[in-house]
């Protein structure tokens, strides 16, 4: 008997032996080829009877040193996804016509960017047309809601009458030897392209094809440049009108005053409905029974990052109000509910995005999606179900769904599930500290796959741009937390002054105080985590882009704070010296609301804060790299820095694309920027490879 019971205690603690190590075995490493694999979904967009959605995939071809998106159908009950599309080239920006038998897209297929639209069967895809021929492309389409209109937008010379004069006008440009630029206006240039002339218009086409008609004639973009978010124009429910917003302001470059205008179908003077806003006014959408049309906007003129409130434009009194005062967020998409009785919306709020819904006649916002960070949220024609995207720090985005009351969340698409799940990505973990004058600042910190609490691991601080911006517990192809965890470092990724999804007087505090509560929230989170018993506080190392930059070329000239030091610093498209950046920059705007004037009118501000006033000091060891298309902030940024390095004797490296803008989005181009960074960070905080 006794023996019996050895035997079964030996099996069972050799069992238990053998299930720990598997609990424990070493997780598959997450490397930058695994990274630009990922496959990337976007998009989603809801038939009209709610059965289907489609939605793109990018793929990344990394010998051909590109991407290629595909646009794919899933039920929303569940089902194998359906590719629609197959070409070499990419198709994007899937719309559904108002009877659901067809989707307009956009494709290069045959030369330049045109609209199509494709029939959808039972059994998939089937006719194809090609709707426009317009000699500038055609990008953005929406249909009309009788379905004999679709809308899109080109990039044409405003001061033609027609497609044979921009036609000219391009061919002439193309086959001239003298590429000279010349501009008569400030913001000549914008993000990473030469103006040239040229204005977004946007053109409406009968559906089947034929002659566009440009309804948003004259010297001014519609819609604005944006670097995401909501569509800027749309058909009202009858189909007679366009709703879109244009800036019509003659400086633009120190302007943010979009507004909403509203013209015929048919063609017209358009009318301005926002003229009473001297800010940014954007994302118009008609109600369902046409009476509103909401919009976002902002409040304070010249200031980019102010708290976007959901606006009702009332079109039988000519009235706006705002129905979000009591959200202290940024409104970032919304949707209108069958009915006409309330909007459904997605707002940050500490590094996630609920999605809300909120009566149109007054009242609280009402979280009914409460976790994890979610965007996209449409309803179904019956108002019972959402769909929406889903993203989070170890997975990319999906599309879900769940009832519009909220409950149980259905994921749609498992797109990476499978690829990603051998490699254990830890989630992002909370964390709180205090920062300056007491307030509480939050942030996360990822971890090895292989995590083990008895090792010390170096720390690797990465600061978000912006710098109204936030780290938020979502996916990144460009600063992924999980690629850097994975070649062994704990990555702390704070939201300090400036960050958003924390209130709008958290946002507003670092305006003017580029380096003040906000360095003290960095530094003091840096001090907290690094105390952690896994951390090993003789190796911390920092990184930045645009603002992110800028605080670590701060960091650079203030490297001697108790708190904290740095043994290593990475720098990528920051700011270095404030006057230069003034004149190099194109949305005056920006500077000029961040330090209160100009650099003739303030010159005190903009000393104080420059990192470049601090050069004497440079003692860390930095990587530079810059794009020389960034005309946000312009290379000779990251030029001045890496030669103040250099003539300082600090060891530094200088990485210049000359074919990447402020992000690095080639393929190859990516790979080559993870691999410099960690090699950098590797040579100063891995004792083994350590000078």
């Amino acid at each position: 008997m006794r023996r019996v019971i050895v035997s079964a205690t030996i099996l069972a603690l050799t069992l238990a032996t053998v299930a720990a190590a598997k609990g424990t075995q070493t997780a598959k490493p997450f490397t930058i080829d695994d990274l630009l694999r990922v496959r990337r979904v976007s998009d989603p967009q809801l038939s009209p009877d709610g059965r289907w959605i489609a939605y793109t995939i990018a793929d990344i071809d990394k010998a051909a040193n590109k991407r290629t998106s595909q646009i794919y159908l899933v039920s929303t009950e569940g089902s194998e996804p359906r590719q629609i599309t197959s070409e070499k080239q990419s198709s994007t920006g899937p719309r559904w016509s108002p009877d659901g038998k067809r989707l307009a897209f956009v494709s290069a297929r045959d030369g330049e960017s045109q609209v199509w639209t494709i029939e959808i069967t039972e059994g998939g895809a089937g006719d194809l047309k090609k709707v426009t021929s317009i000699s500038t492309g055609a990008d953005a389409p929406i249909w009309s809601p009788d379905g004999k209109w679709i809308a899109f937008t080109s990039e044409v010379y405003p001061d033609c009458a027609g497609d044979e004069c921009n036609k000219k006008r391009a061919d002439e440009a193309a086959a001239s030897k003298v590429k000279a630029k010349s501009a008569e206006r400030l913001l000549y240039r914008h993000w990473t392209a030469w103006k040239d002339g040229k204005r977004s218009h946007i053109f409406v086409s009968p559906a089947d094809g034929g002659e566009a008609r440009d309804l948003t004639p004259g010297d001014s973009d519609a819609p604005p440049f944006s670097l995401g978010g909501p569509a800027d124009y749309a058909f009202s429910p009858d189909s007679k009108e366009l709703a879109f917003a244009r800036n019509t302001d003659k400086v633009e470059a120190i302007s943010t005053n979009a507004d909403i205008f509203v013209v015929p179908v048919s063609g017209g003077e358009a009318r301005r409905i926002t003229a009473e806003n001297p800010a940014s006014d954007l994302s118009p959408q008609y109600s369902p029974d046409g009476r509103y049309i909401g919009y976002r906007a902002q409040s304070k003129p010249g200031f980019e990052s102010d708290r976007w409130r959901l606006m009702l434009y009332d079109r039988k009194t000519g009235q706006s109000h705002s129905i979000t005062e009591q959200l202290d967020s940024s409104v970032e998409g919304f949707t209108f509910a069958p009915g006409n009785e309330k909007v459904y919306l997605a707002a940050s709020e500490r590094g996630r995005q609920p999605i809300y819904d909120l009566p149109l006649g007054g009242g609280a916002a009402r979280r009914v999606i409460a976790d994890a960070f979610n965007d996209d949220v449409q309803v179904t024609g019956d108002g019972k179900t959402l769909v929406f995207s889903r993203q989070s720090l170890t997975r990319p985005i999906e599309i879900y769904r769940a009832g519009s009351n909220g409950g149980a969340v259905t994921q749609l698409t498992k797109t990476n599930d499978a690829s990603l799940a051998d490699f254990a990505l830890k989630p992002a973990e909370d964390v709180t500290w205090e920062g300056a004058a007491g307030a509480k600042i939050h942030g996360f910190i990822t971890k090895p796959a292989s995590f083990a609490a008895t090792k010390k691991y170096p720390l690797l601080v990465l600061i978000h741009g912006g710098p109204q911006g936030a780290w938020n517990d979502a996916w990144s192809y460009r600063w992924n937390p999980q690629l850097f965890a994975a070649a062994g470092y704990v990555v702390f990724t704070p939201n300090p002054r400036g960050s958003t999804g924390y209130g709008q007087k958290f946002v507003d505090e670092i305006s003017g105080d580029w380096a003040g509560k906000v360095y003290t929230d960095i530094m003091n989170g840096v001090a907290y985590v690094a105390s952690m018993p896994y951390v090993d506080r003789d190796r911390i190392g920092a990184a930045g882009g645009s603002y992110g930059g800028y605080m670590v070329n701060w960091i650079e000239g203030h490297n001697n704070d108790s708190r904290a030091k740095f043994k290593a610093l990475v720098s990528h498209a920051g700011v270095y010296n404030l006057t230069s950046m003034y004149g190099v920059t194109e949305e005056l705007w920006f500077p000029e609301w961040e330090f209160k004037g100009t650099p003739w009118t303030n010159p005190d501000m903009y000393s104080r804060w420059s990192p470049h006033m601090f050069a004497k000091e440079f003692k860390t060891p930095a990587l530079v790299i810059h794009g020389e298309l960034d005309y946000r902030v312009p290379v000779g940024e990251g030029l001045q820095l890496f030669t103040a390095l250099q003539r300082q004797g600090v060891e530094s490296k200088l990485l210049v694309y000359p074919d990447e803008g402020h992000w690095v989005l080639k393929p190859q181009n990516s790979e080559l920027w993870y691999n410099t960074v960690l090699e950098w960070f590797d040579r100063y905080l891995k004792p083994r490879t350590q000078p």
